[in-house]
């Protein structure tokens, strides 16, 4: 039985991920790009000053919404996750050092999208119980209504909220915490029961706070994490300096011709470069698939383009900065021809790059990275419960999260990484049809950003809120 669906979920996967929607999201990332004037790259600099200016920005408990680096940490923390260990790892030992160009172009062209979704989660959100509260599902309703039929933007937004509790809530949530029982048993010698117990007593002290704890953890593990792990960077940087020039040749000679650095024995061509590298990335910093929104719409800006800029700002945290520092890792002490697999190649990395520590200094970086994913993750589950059954049933909802945390580290999860991929495929074609059928709406909005800035005047936008009454 479980060979059969193995074999089933192996298939839709193919389809999914290796025909349609890599093609899929680098396509309306380049669409994007061009039809609003690639604004990840004009407006970079004004992002960055955006979300920075707001690093020490506080808001009251009682607020009806977070601040705007709240919001990008709520988003970031969710991003930076497992893939930023194991899935660069798995890019280079089977994409070659190409595979990170790829990740690279990937993530450019990834910010314009994410920049959309942030901007149309912004515009579309609604107040519930006086917070805020958004994503694909709010703006598939009120945003495609008009266009498509009420009919079908309640089915297209029911379609996305059920495939997003799945894939994030309970099954991505497993998967996170297993990789955080395989590393900490590993390096430290816990069972992996314990592990499990602690992750979801933690997890469920911050969850039953709300989005408002969770943005309270998040900006200041978010920012620690992160530094810390670029830290490990650049130290095996200067350890490892002579390798910097030949390694960077090899990951741009790699992209296009992985033969002339691999040698054609390694059977690893630029259609493997091409798809590892992309397919690793956009799982990573998730463009497209309609997660982080979630959380950009509880931003308080003054107009919803400030809060794409500082989405654009997370996929840059999330791959140019964080999956770069695994892959120079990986590369420079030579860990992708070790042998290894997965997360065991970057852990291969760390210890001969620290001696006598480093597998317990990966595993601390891993459990780290892997639990502010779990609890983003939660959050965003969170919105689409109070969407489908407005508000009732999260009682529900946060215990079986936390027995998907416990369960998830006990065991093998192979079914389970197929079974996230499959059901993250399908929260991405609803939003993705979302995000083509409002390119004008988001134009629009982006355009009166722009003409507000160049006449020089205070940003505004009037935002049309819809009242959502839920229960809880």
């Amino acid at each position: 039985m479980e060979k059969t669906l193995s074999a089933l979920v192996g298939a839709v996967n193919l389809i999914l991920w290796d025909y349609l929607l890599i093609y899929a999201l680098l396509g309306i990332g380049l669409f994007f790009t061009l039809y609003l004037g690639a604004p990840q790259i004009t407006k970079f600099g004004e992002g960055l000053k955006s979300v920075f200016g707001g690093l020490f920005s506080k808001k009251d408990k009682d607020d009806k919404s977070l601040s705007q680096f709240q919001a990008l940490a709520v988003a970031v923390s969710a991003q930076i996750g497992t893939g930023n260990v194991a899935g660069v790892a798995t890019a280079i030992t089977a994409g070659g050092p190409g595979a990170i160009f790829w990740m690279w172009l990937s993530a450019v062209l990834g910010m314009s999208t994410i920049f959309a979704e942030a901007l149309l989660a912004q515009k579309y959100r609604v107040v519930s119980h006086g917070k805020y509260i958004g994503g694909p599902a709010f703006y598939i309703t009120h945003g495609l209504t008009p266009k498509i039929g009420r009919g079908a933007a309640r089915f297209l937004s029911g379609f996305f909220s059920i495939a997003l509790i799945i894939a994030l809530g309970f099954i991505g949530n497993a998967t996170q915490a297993n990789s955080i029982a395989s590393s900490v048993t590993i390096a430290f010698n816990v069972p992996a029961l314990a592990v499990g117990i602690t992750l979801a007593i933690l997890a469920g002290m911050i969850i039953v706070g709300g989005v408002n704890r969770i943005a309270n953890i998040a900006q200041f593990v978010v920012p620690f994490m992160a530094i810390i792990y670029i830290l490990c960077a650049v130290v095996i940087l200067f350890e490892f300096s002579d390798h910097i020039v030949p390694m960077f040749n090899h990951i741009f000679t790699a992209a296009f011709n992985p033969e002339a650095v691999l040698g054609g024995a390694a059977g690893i061509g630029m259609r493997e470069a091409v798809r590892y590298g992309v397919a690793r990335g956009l799982f990573s910093n998730e463009a497209g698939m309609g997660s982080t929104p979630h959380a950009h719409a509880t931003a308080d800006v003054n107009h919803p383009v400030q809060q794409g800029l500082a989405a654009f700002i997370g996929v840059f945290i999330d791959t140019i900065l964080v999956c770069t520092a695994t892959a120079l890792i990986i590369l420079l002490t030579d860990a992708n021809l070790s042998g290894e697999q997965g997360a065991a190649v970057t852990q291969f990395a760390f210890s001969k790059a620290f001696p006598g520590f480093g597998s317990q200094l990966l595993a601390v970086c891993l459990t780290f990275f892997a639990f502010t994913t779990i609890i983003g993750w939660y959050y965003f589950g969170e919105s689409n419960i109070r969407f489908l059954f407005r508000g009732k049933h999260l009682g529900i909802y946060r215990a079986l999260v936390l027995l998907a945390i416990v369960l998830g580290t006990l065991g093998k999860v192979d079914l389970v990484w197929s079974l996230s991929d499959m059901f993250n495929g399908f929260m991405v074609i609803p939003n993705l049809i979302a995000l083509f059928l409002l390119r004008k709406e988001i134009r629009a909005v982006y355009n009166d950003y722009l003409a507000q800035k160049k006449a020089g005047k205070g940003l505004s936008y009037q935002y049309e809120f819809h009242e959502f009454h839920d229960k809880a």
